[in-house]
C-alpha cells in the first residue's frame, strides 16, 4: 500500500479505537458497580441495594444483561479492527511509528482491559463465595463434589 494513504487509515483506526475505549469504559463502570453491589455498598448505578434475600443475585442478572447489550458493539468493532489490521500492516514500519496518538490510545485501552479483567475476576470470586455461581459454571473438579457450593458458602460466611 502506498504510504500516502497512511493518514486516512490511521484516522479511521483512531476513530474506531476511541469507540472501543468508550465501550471499555462502560464495561469498567459496570464492573465497578457490580463490585459495589457484591460488597453490599450499592447496586446498578451506585444506588443502595434493597435489603432482603436474593437482592444481590437479582442484581447480578441486571449486570449480565447490561454486558450482553454491549456485545453487538464489541463484535462490530472487532470486525472493523480486522480490516484495519490488514491495511495497517501494509504501511511501512517507519511510517506507522509517526502515529504516536495511536500508540497512546492502544496503551490506554490495554490499561482499561487489564482493570476490567482484574475487577471481573474479583467479582466472580465474590459471587462464588456468596453461592451465586450456577453449578454448570463451576470448574469440573468442583462440579463433581455435590455440596461444593454449599460447603464453600458455609466456610466463608460469618456465623
Amino acid at each position: 500500500m502506498n504510504d500516502a494513504f497512511a493518514p486516512r487509515v490511521a484516522d479511521s483506526l483512531f476513530a474506531d479505537l476511541q469507540a472501543f475505549a468508550r465501550v471499555c469504559e462502560q464495561l469498567l463502570s459496570l464492573a465497578r458497580n457490580e463490585h459495589l453491589a457484591l460488597a453490599g455498598r450499592g447496586g446498578l448505578d451506585g444506588k443502595p441495594l434493597p435489603h432482603g434475600r436474593g437482592s444481590v443475585a437479582g442484581n447480578t442478572a441486571v449486570f449480565d444483561e447490561k454486558r450482553k447489550e454491549l456485545l453487538p458493539d464489541i463484535e462490530s468493532l472487532v470486525k472493523k479492527f480486522r480490516r484495519h489490521r490488514m491495511a495497517w500492516q501494509q504501511i511501512s514500519e517507519a511510517r506507522r511509528q509517526e502515529f504516536t496518538e495511536l500508540r497512546q490510545l492502544f496503551q490506554n485501552i490495554q490499561g482499561l482491559v487489564m482493570k476490567i479483567l482484574a475487577l471481573d475476576r474479583e467479582n466472580q470470586q465474590a459471587m462464588l463465595k456468596r453461592g451465586l455461581v450456577p453449578v454448570k459454571n463451576l470448574p469440573a473438579a468442583a462440579a463433581q463434589q455435590p455440596h461444593f457450593v454449599a460447603d464453600l458458602y458455609r466456610r466463608n460466611s460469618s456465623a
